[in-house]
């Protein structure tokens, strides 16, 4: 009788329809009467919820795991950064030569409603349209740009502030050593009131470089945020408030990204992009204030995951590959080498005032923030600690253990004598995205050198970033 579509068979092997006979059969024949065959029903959908009857856990849970799911997404695959430059507005000018022959400065902060500097309106005169189309196909309003083959210069040079270095430490974490991020000034932009800029197209940037930087000067303006959209289709508004606090932002993207200014509700909105370009000369702590600030995308999806992680410890794999020793340094002294995603990460838990740890971890195991890895009990004495339990039963219906499993059973006494817990005595919860079924081919490791044997093996040693969520 063939078994109901709902069942799995199993087939479990005694070597007994040619013991019984005498004989020995070195190769497991196709299951026949004299083998064990055990139906396993699959899980009854009477056991399911009704599809009537919604279940709020469930709903719950897996808007849980789609949130995850994007926070992930977003910390491992960054497009953008943002910061503030710590510069006095007060003391940046601008200089800049008008199609006459005539050299103009205009003094920052700018507010176009109070007093609107004779300068200005001669910049702006000598700009001309970008060669962009609305939706309608009709010419906007007024985005201008100020002609290259004009001089212009600023008292503001960005080489002089770590902005490059906080591009390649978010955008270009894996760029190797030898490799440099050059930047050339661009074009001035200017959005007036009522103005927009159209969507600038991946293809009017074919200059060869890496990422794009707009920093955005100090004149007043309402409206006129920067939306930036990455190569999958997601969006990202920066800015808006046009210099409120006398701020100086820059905002950096990656060349594959399109961006636009909103319409400018009221003011003026000028800003400065720069070209970043990949050179090469061959072949190759804890931050209170960092120089980056995190989207508002990522922290709008960090706050979701957080608000459902409350009274949770919860952990994150450390992406990027590091060189340190796990039995001479501490995980926390990585600290200050985290890029890209894990660096926003770790100083977007700061602001929200939590406080993230590292550790080691393998296996299941994490060792605790203050403890290096070490392994001080010998092979005979571990192996003497697993064979306490009752001996092996052996006949045709006996117990035999795996070296395989062995081998696993003694590196868990090993990691268990060494002071690190499970995940679960730790209480911890890691996060990882339900979709993906081989999250560690991706994650940062290192190798953790020990002697078993008589022989040199390695362990194979990931960090997590750890934080309790109250």
């Amino acid at each position: 009788m063939m078994p109901s579509p709902s069942l799995t068979t199993a087939t479990l092997r005694a070597d007994t329809s040619m013991a019984g006979m005498g004989m020995a059969s070195p190769y497991y024949r196709s299951p026949n009467l004299t083998d064990f065959q055990v139906e396993r029903p699959h899980p009854s959908p009477s056991k399911r919820a009704s599809p009537n009857i919604p279940d709020p856990g469930y709903e719950d849970e897996m808007v849980y795991r789609e949130s995850v799911a994007r926070l992930l997404a977003e910390k491992d695959r960054p497009t953008t950064v943002s910061g503030r430059i710590p510069v006095d507005p007060s003391h940046l000018v601008l200089f800049f030569r008008s199609k006459s022959g005539i050299t103009h400065s205009l003094d920052f902060p700018i507010d176009v409603d109070y007093n609107t500097p004779p300068a200005l309106d001669v910049l702006i005169a000598a700009c001309r349209p970008h060669p962009t189309v609305n939706l309608g196909g009709l010419p906007d309003r007024e985005s201008l740009y100020y002609p290259p083959n004009l001089p212009l210069t600023t008292t503001l040079e960005i080489a002089n502030h770590p902005i490059l270095e906080a591009v390649r430490n978010t955008l270009f974490p894996e760029l190797p050593t030898g490799h440099y991020l050059t930047v050339e000034r661009d074009k001035l932009e200017v959005v007036a009131t009522g103005g927009r800029m159209g969507a600038q197209l991946r293809e009017l940037r074919a200059d060869g470089r890496s990422a794009t930087i707009v920093v955005t000067l100090p004149v007043r303006f309402r409206g006129g945020a920067l939306v930036v959209r990455d190569p999958e289709g997601r969006e990202e508004r920066f800015g808006g408030h046009g210099g409120k606090n006398a701020d100086i932002e820059w905002t950096a993207f990656t060349s594959d990204c399109e961006y636009e200014v909103e319409t400018v509700i009221k003011g003026c909105r000028l800003s400065i992009s720069y070209a970043v370009h990949l050179k090469t000369f061959g072949p190759s702590g804890v931050q209170p204030d960092p120089l980056i600030t995190p989207s508002g995308n990522f922290l709008d999806s960090l706050a979701f995951t957080l608000n459902k992680s409350r009274g949770r410890k919860i952990a994150f794999y450390v992406m990027n590959e590091h060189n340190a020793n796990p039995a001479d340094v501490l995980a926390e002294s990585l600290v200050p080498e985290l890029k890209g995603g894990d660096s926003l990460l770790y100083h977007a838990l700061k602001l929200y005032k939590l406080t993230p740890e590292l550790h080691w971890a393998a296996g299941g195991y994490i060792w605790p923030v203050d403890s290096t890895i070490q392994f001080f009990e010998s092979d005979e004495t571990l192996s003497t600690a697993i064979n306490r339990g009752p001996p092996a039963v052996r006949g045709a219906f006996g117990n035999y253990q795996d070296p395989a499993d062995d081998a696993a059973q003694l590196m868990r006494v090993r990691v268990e004598s060494s002071g690190a817990l499970s995940l679960a005595d730790a209480e911890i919860t890691l996060l990882t995205d339900w979709g993906t079924t081989t999250p560690t081919e991706s994650i940062g490791k290192t190798r953790f050198h020990y002697v078993s044997r008589g022989e040199l093996e390695r362990l194979l040693v990931y960090v997590l970033m750890v934080v309790y969520i109250p």
